[in-house]
């Protein structure tokens, strides 16, 4: 079993910390954006970009890189965060979310450094993802892919049929991660379309399975590791999550799916709550 260290742990913690509080900060100055879906991916993200994945801020089309495809592209503020924090661009950018003169806008574009694909148009970042892990097999690369996948984008037939050909390709370089926080635009998942039993539904088309705490740093190191010993298909891993995590306001609503905090006194709460939680890391 993969050893982590409680160094490595607290700093990832507050790498996810840290992502959501920029999260807050940039939606609130666009008075625009996707927290819930943005706060829910923040470990997930602080995992990939502060441990696993090969990547160089100087050299961002380094052609041995991994790749990375946020398929739930709405959450593009806690991407931008990630990328910010990483290196690819100036934290102070961050503040310019959404403005007509920034690179930032509401969905990740190939304009920003950093960024594998152009997102936003729901159940189509697996596709892309596949062509990614496809070219490096054919290359003779050994990058890996990772595909961030919203629950609510998966009622999409595409992503079933792109799922179907990965594991046909027996694309073992390929990760999905689905973040099941059980919450779309305006309501729970279940009510519009009923994806359970999610896990059996993957395995039926072919990938190896990892079902895990999308909130446990550990959890998401060990699934990743996991992963990388997956040979002949590809893996999906289901992290069970909280929309809107870090927020209590924000936690396990669809009303703050694509809404800022509504007043000044909303926004100051939220700080408030993400700071009380960094001290307690």
């Amino acid at each position: 079993m993969l050893e982590i260290s409680d160094d490595k742990v607290r700093e990832l913690k507050l790498k996810a910390n840290e992502i959501r509080t920029w999260s807050i900060k940039m939606i609130y100055a666009a008075q625009s954006g996707h927290p819930g879906g943005a706060l829910s991916a923040a470990d997930i993200l602080a995992v990939l970009y502060f441990h696993e994945m090969n990547i160089d801020p100087q050299n961002p089309d380094w052609p041995d890189r991994d790749r990375f495809v946020l398929s739930k592209g709405h959450a593009s503020a806690a991407y931008y965060a990630a990328l910010a924090m990483r290196g690819f661009f100036p934290v102070e950018e961050l503040l310019k979310f959404r403005r007509v003169d920034s690179f930032l806008q509401g969905h990740p574009s190939l304009m920003i450094p950093g960024v594998d694909m152009c997102t936003g148009s729901l159940g189509q970042g697996l596709s892309a993802a596949i062509g990614m892990a496809l070219a490096a097999k054919l290359d003779k690369k050994s990058y890996r892919v990772y595909a961030l996948l919203g629950d609510g984008e998966i009622e999409e037939g595409n992503v079933w049929e792109a799922a179907m050909t990965a594991a046909t390709r027996k694309l073992d370089n390929l990760v999905a991660i689905v973040d099941r926080n059980k919450i779309q635009l305006d309501d729970f998942t279940d009510t519009m379309v009923v994806l359970d039993p999610l896990e059996e539904k993957w395995n039926a088309f072919g990938w190896r399975v990892l079902s895990i705490n999308g909130h446990d740093v550990v959890q998401i190191l060990r699934a990743l590791e996991e992963a990388k010993k997956t040979q002949g298909r590809p893996t999906v891993i289901i992290a069970h999550t909280v929309k809107g995590k870090g927020v209590s306001y924000m936690e396990n609503t669809a009303k703050y799916h694509g809404k800022p905090p509504q007043s000044e006194e909303e926004y100051e709460k939220a700080l408030k709550e993400l700071e009380e939680e960094r001290r307690g890391i």
